[in-house]
């Protein structure tokens, strides 16, 4: 008897999936139309739209697993409807995320980025012109205190940050808690976003939010695009309300070029910053896992549709 199909959509390295997938399913990188209508599952990259076409066009999917934990180009709930489980892996690039996020706060408040363009440039007697801030002493600000913020959080505590965090869902622990969100904008010198992207939460950094900003802060978006105003943020980052923005994500992906990418004091990344080498094989791995799990009838060890219960559980659960 052949072996079940799954199929990447999106590009998938076969390697970083190959070992939780042998022996339990066939895997095919590169599907056609009869490799989806046999698909018992899916290993999904963050830029692929499954919507209600694309299960249609699978209609033996069980699982999708997603490379990541973002699902807003998942049809999350008609796909519990078809009884589809939604693997999500949280857990695998969070620390390169975190890593990415003081990454870009250094970068930007060490200016770094003016400072190689002057030796480059041969203007060595125009040094004194930039001034080089500190992380140590400075208050960053974490909007969104999930796995990823708390990891930001410690790495930031090393360099010596105060931390002030904010989340809309969980309050943080005390020692960091800010449940006043203009508070902490008003007194944060980096703010990073880790907030999911929703109705209540799509631009949220608007001119209303930059208004409350510290003068000179920096802005960090390794989150999710839609959680920024792109014209609000470059006109507070023309006036000087902004000293620098980091941003690893957009709205829509890939890109579309924005004036403000053109701006001196941006720093642009294409969506990696939680594909770090072994972040990505890590994240592959729990996917596949993911997949694997479903098909032998276990429960995945996260779900983005978490009211999915494997087939035999549910049909005791409508009896």
């Amino acid at each position: 008897m052949p072996e079940p199909t799954v199929v990447a959509l999106g590009r998938v390295d076969p390697a970083l999936v190959e070992e939780p997938l042998r022996g339990k399913a066939a895997f095919v990188a590169q599907p056609g139309p009869d490799d989806l209508a046999a698909a018992v599952g899916a290993i999904v990259r963050a830029d692929a739209v499954v919507d209600r076409d694309a299960l249609d066009r699978m209609p033996h999917c069980r699982v999708l697993a997603r490379t990541g934990v973002g699902v807003d180009l998942v049809d999350v709930a008609e796909a519990t409807r078809r009884g589809i489980a939604v693997v999500v892996t949280p857990d695998s690039g969070s620390q390169a995320v975190a890593e990415g996020v003081l990454g870009m706060a250094l970068y930007l408040v060490k200016r770094f980025g003016p400072l190689h363009r002057l030796v480059r440039d041969g203007q060595w007697a125009r040094r004194a012109e930039i001034p080089v801030g500190d992380l140590s002493g400075a208050v960053l600000g974490i909007i969104g205190y999930g796995r990823i913020g708390r990891r930001v959080g410690a790495l930031a505590d090393a360099f010596g940050m105060r931390v002030l965090a904010h989340d809309p869902f969980t309050a943080p622990p005390d020692a960091v808690n800010c449940p006043d969100l203009g508070e902490l904008v008003a007194h944060s010198d980096v703010i990073t976003l880790h907030v999911p992207l929703s109705d209540a939460t799509r631009h949220l950094v608007d001119r209303r939010f930059l208004a409350a900003v510290k003068p000179g802060a920096v802005l960090v978006n390794c989150g999710r695009g839609g959680l920024v105003d792109l014209d609000a943020v470059r006109d507070a980052l023309v006036v000087g309300r902004l000293s620098g923005v980091g941003l690893d994500v957009y709205d829509p992906e890939p890109a579309v070029h924005h004036p403000l990418f053109d701006h001196p004091d941006v720093l642009l990344t294409p969506h990696l910053m939680g594909m770090s080498i072994r972040a990505e094989a890590a994240t592959y791995a729990d996917a596949a896992q993911g997949v694997a799990d479903v098909l032998a009838g276990r429960r995945p060890a996260a779900l983005a549709n978490p009211e999915w219960m494997p087939t035999g559980r549910a049909k005791e659960r409508t009896r």
